[in-house]
């Protein structure tokens, strides 16, 4: 046993598009800037935040998701962060989850099962008296009293000051240990574009770390972060159990992974590359983009998502690395494609305008831009077909969850298994199981079944 002790707060909000991103790189800029030890946690399956969080603040971040892990799953992650200042940033509002009738899913969740206090940002733009009305709403619902400060959004000055008064009031009223801890002025030239993520030029950063910069100074300014600091101080210890349930690899080869990552492949979950390390596997990063070949001592391939369709132009003229994984695949080496790995995969993948562009080629199909987000969210695989049922590695995948996020479909999603939604409201065949590879549209979640790691590597191992 082990216990949660970091300083820890959650940033949620009334809704989607209140703010949340800003003001949550704005505190751990300013937390960072005061020589504390700080961490970041998204909730929900989202890469972009805590790649966001590494690349351009040098803050470690991760994932908090309850479907994926589950609450015990959860406890043990923000666990594992030891006494180091936590900052999680919510998912929707405060309150949106998988369903309308229950918190499963919703960074409400995450905070009730860690105990961890929350700060609710409240977008005021366009509203007056009735964002008072819109907060005593969310209070009225925060059972498990977790709700501990408010953070007023895109609200003049003049506005904030003859509103504070009665706002302050009528909450006290209502619930006495919230407290108002200020506001955030409209600044739309600090919008954060979430695409930058996929971009690593120079000069994109720099104007990123600029906006960072300057959202710490306004919030230093207009909040009282010592107030935020100490609710995060003040958040309670909680036991919980470190030990998970996975048969480790400790008596097998030592394999080599070969990881795509660069500027078109960049979306993974840090868990699953962890899960790897912990099994004794080496990871060895490469770039489909600008190296010519994989890593010649690679037993595996793994690769993740992100943007290859901003770079096709490039990745199709780079012919020895196509040539090079296509020749892989052919003698047999386990490979894992995931989304825009998938797509790389592919025969040939079209740009917006209907542009075609050569790759792997080990599927004999094309993905194109559909102009809309196919199979979004949550999913499960339920089952498999005889054929891929029987193979002990392809097997092992049934159980895995996971979730899609693509405008890009395939002419060939595969029948290997079938998908569904967690509560099987809908049902789907996909992914493509050939030449020891396992490749489609889903991002996987592999420690909600870490068995299907130990086969993989199993996998990896017979080809040393």
């Amino acid at each position: 046993m082990s216990d949660i002790c970091a300083k820890r707060v959650m940033i949620a909000a009334l809704k989607s598009g209140s703010g949340k991103t800003l003001i949550t790189c704005g505190l751990l800029k300013h937390l960072k800037d005061k020589g504390l030890d700080v961490v970041s946690f998204k909730c929900g399956p989202d890469y972009i935040d805590p790649m966001f969080h590494k690349k351009v603040l040098g803050i470690d971040g991760r994932n908090l998701d309850t479907y994926f892990s589950g609450t015990e799953g959860v406890k043990r992650i923000v666990a594992e962060v030891g006494e180091k200042y936590a900052v999680m940033e919510g998912v929707m509002g405060i309150y949106d989850g998988m369903k309308a009738d229950s918190l499963e899913g919703s960074c409400y969740e995450a905070s009730k099962v860690t105990k961890t206090p929350v700060i609710l940002i409240a977008d005021a733009s366009g509203c007056g008296r009735t964002i008072i009305s819109l907060i005593k709403g969310v209070l009225h619902d925060d059972t498990d009293c977790l709700i501990k400060g408010i953070i007023l959004n895109r609200i003049s000055s003049s506005f904030y000051d003859s509103l504070k008064d009665v706002l302050i009031k009528e909450i006290r009223a209502f619930r006495s240990d919230v407290e108002l801890l200020g506001f955030f002025p409209k600044k739309p030239e600090l919008s954060i574009e979430s695409r930058h993520l996929g971009l690593r030029l120079p000069k994109e950063i720099d104007l990123l770390r600029e906006k960072i910069e300057k959202s710490a100074k306004v919030l230093d300014e207009n909040i009282e972060t010592d107030k935020i600091i100490r609710i995060m101080e003040n958040a309670e210890n909680l036991y919980v159990d470190l030990k998970e349930n996975v048969a480790f690899n400790d008596k097998k080869k030592k394999v080599n992974l070969a990881v795509a990552y660069d500027e078109a492949f960049c979306f993974y979950y840090k868990d699953n590359l962890d899960l790897f390390r912990e099994n004794g596997v080496e990871i060895e990063f490469f770039s489909p983009l600008w190296d010519k070949t994989l890593p010649k001592d690679a037993d595996g391939i793994l690769l993740g998502g992100g943007y290859p369709e901003l770079y096709l132009d490039r990745l199709s003229k780079n012919t020895n690395m196509l040539s090079s994984i296509r020749c892989a695949i052919e003698n047999n080496v386990p490979s894992l494609a995931e989304c825009g790995g998938f797509m790389y995969l592919h025969k040939s993948v079209a740009d917006t305008d209907g542009n075609e562009y050569e790759m792997v080629g080990a599927i004999d199909g094309k993905c194109s831009f559909s102009g809309h987000l196919v199979r979004f969210g949550y999913m499960r695989i339920n089952s498999a077909n005889e054929d891929a049922f029987q193979d002990e590695l392809f097997g092992s995948l049934i159980g895995m969850k996971g979730h899609e996020f693509h405008y890009y479909d395939s002419s060939i999603n595969g029948e290997a298994f079938v998908a569904g939604k967690p509560d099987n409201s809908r049902m789907w065949k996909c992914m493509i199981t050939e030449n020891n590879g396992i490749w489609g549209f889903p991002h996987f979640y592999y420690r909600s079944d870490p068995e299907f790691v130990l086969k993989f590597i199993d996998r990896m191992s017979e080809k040393k």
